[in-house]
């Protein structure tokens, strides 16, 4: 799954207009009476509204690493919508999907397309509007969960209302739109920062990082190095001092019997693939050669190599075509060449060297990425199988 590129990227301006909307109205404090209720409105929403989105859209529909029952995962469904990031099916297809091709052509919102595209750019696109069922068959075929992935306009309004109902304007304009604005751009920042900013403790292949303020600002979701190691972990806060609200939060619920088998990182991984023992650092070879690919491959007036007859792709088929080292021009023994000559061959062999480097990193990124068979249709009534 590659990007495309051009019309399937570009920003859908007239959708986004809500979307800038909601940024501007905090800005309507100035002209209502705002009180200290509406603040703390403000901040029971947004940690209220960050649970439903971690716990719920990310740990439980994206990733099944905890189980309940029928009713509490529609309650679960129905509060994500309120934190107005679309409907669960939507928000957990797309999610597995960035861990399916993590810093690969297909993910979704990878840093390596710019930190404006991983943030916020990906959802202001015309290619991620729809839902692909395929993408997330096991919890599709909950009706109801299909109702609010195509009415998740439902909760926010409701939510919006009470606001009004219960603060008035000021409970509006901060309860509401603040609490919204500050919770998208906590949940983006995952995607965006915690790429980019932070400390690796494992060696995956991907370039996802560990980072204590967007922890702190995501109830836990910072962890997202611990995270990309072992996705299926309800806990991400792998050791005592890594907070991590949400898991804490869950096992408060799973004594209440909300929910149950929660699932714990296995002891015997934790203290394996950790760079600082030697583990070879895929991920970041991968982002550093790929870096290094973009510049050798944009020198003005430098060509790059290009595949030649009888060229294969590398074992594994996914990954780029094999490219050939070019050869250089043959001279006489002791034949002195054109000075840019020398200049031009000697970058097309170092672009062949990257292409090689970039080639066997690919392949054993793929032989390294944890990959999770695809659960099992199970009829429409029954609840969802144990992961």
């Amino acid at each position: 799954m590659v990007r495309e590129e051009g019309r399937a990227d570009r920003t859908d301006w007239v959708s986004a207009i809500p979307f800038f909307a909601v940024h501007l109205a905090p800005l309507a404090a100035f002209f209502v009476t705002v009180t200290w209720e509406d603040w703390v409105l403000c901040a029971v929403l947004y940690v209220v509204r960050m649970f439903f989105i971690t716990a719920g859209y990310h740990r439980y529909f994206s990733h099944r690493s905890f189980r309940m029952n029928r009713t509490f995962q529609f309650l679960m469904a129905f509060g994500g919508t309120t934190a107005v990031q679309k409907g669960p099916l939507w928000w957990a297809g797309h999610h597995r999907i960035h861990h399916r091709f993590t810093d690969l052509d297909g993910d979704v919102h990878s840093p390596r397309d710019g930190l404006w595209w991983s943030h916020v750019g990906w959802i202001l696109s015309t290619k991620y509007k729809a839902t692909d069922p395929d993408d997330i068959r096991d919890f599709a075929r909950y009706p109801e969960l299909r109702f609010l992935d195509r009415f998740s306009w439902i909760g926010p309004w409701l939510l919006a209302l009470g606001c009004l109902a219960v603060g008035g304007w000021g409970g509006l304009v901060i309860g509401f739109f603040l609490s919204t604005v500050l919770l998208w751009h906590g949940t983006f920042l995952v995607n965006s920062m915690a790429h980019i900013v932070g400390k690796r403790r494992y060696a995956t292949p991907d370039t996802s990082r560990n980072s204590f303020f967007v922890a702190l600002v995501t109830g836990g979701e910072g962890w997202h190095n611990n995270h990309h190691y072992l996705p299926s972990s309800v806990r991400q806060g792998f050791r005592w001092w890594e907070i991590d609200p949400t898991w804490y939060t869950l096992r408060a619920l799973a004594v209440l019997h909300v929910v149950r088998d929660l699932k714990s990182p296995p002891a015997r991984l934790i203290d394996q693939a950790r760079v600082r023992d030697g583990a070879f650092d895929i991920g970041m070879f991968r982002s550093y050669w790929e870096r290094a690919a973009k510049l050798a491959g944009n020198r003005p007036g430098v060509p790059g190599p290009q595949p030649q007859a009888g060229d294969t792709p590398p074992e594994g088929g996914a990954g780029a075509p094999l490219l050939p080292v070019p050869s250089i021009p043959d001279r006489a023994p002791g034949e002195v060449g054109d000075p840019a000559d020398g200049v031009s061959d000697g970058v097309s062999v170092l672009q062949a060297l990257i292409t090689r480097a970039m080639e066997s990193a690919n392949q054993l990124a793929r032989a390294t990425r944890r990959t999770k068979p695809q659960p099992s249709v199970e009829p429409a009534g029954s609840l969802p199988p144990p992961s």
